[in-house]
């Protein structure tokens, strides 16, 4: 069994790192590029949604996954009630909260607002590797959803 941290300052910084990569998982997404979110991930990272029987492993099939999203999507998702629990000094664990807002056929300007697509949460399991903590599992529960609306270019200006 590995150690604890004991120490609070270290045991800080890892649910910090952890923290971090949670919201920077969600920043990828909405304003970056979103393929990047698989260097997020341990090599043999999974990402998993039980609830749309959906199960991507691995770094190279992670990219290509949500490098895959539509390219006129605009989504902005919202990151609550983050709990990290370190287990030991090269595990830990996360549960977080999301609520997110996406349409279809963006073509860019504001548009007006809609109710969410999704509420629901993240169950995370992370690892650190070579002393920088990586995401090794994330499983999404989403009891609230619809699909998304494909909205029509003038409604995007």
């Amino acid at each position: 069994m590995e150690a604890k941290i004991t120490d609070p300052i270290e045991r800080m910084l890892a649910e910090r790192a952890c923290e971090r990569i949670i919201v920077d998982f969600i920043h990828r997404l909405d304003l970056g590029e979103p393929g990047s979110v698989a260097d997020l991930f341990t090599p043999d990272g999974v990402w998993h949604w039980p609830g749309g029987d959906r199960r991507i492993e691995g770094r190279m099939a992670l990219r290509t996954y949500f490098a895959s999203r539509p390219s006129d999507r605009l989504s902005r998702r919202l990151m609550t009630n983050l709990l990290v629990t370190v287990e030991s000094a090269t595990e830990a664990r996360a549960v977080s909260y999301l609520t997110t807002y996406r349409v279809d056929g963006y073509t860019g300007g504001m548009i007006e607002p809609r109710l969410p697509v999704n509420v629901g949460h993240y169950e995370d399991t992370f690892r650190a590797v070579d002393g920088r903590w990586l995401l090794a599992t994330r499983t999404v529960f989403l009891p609230f959803g619809t699909n998304t609306e494909r909205i029509q270019p003038a409604q995007s200006r």
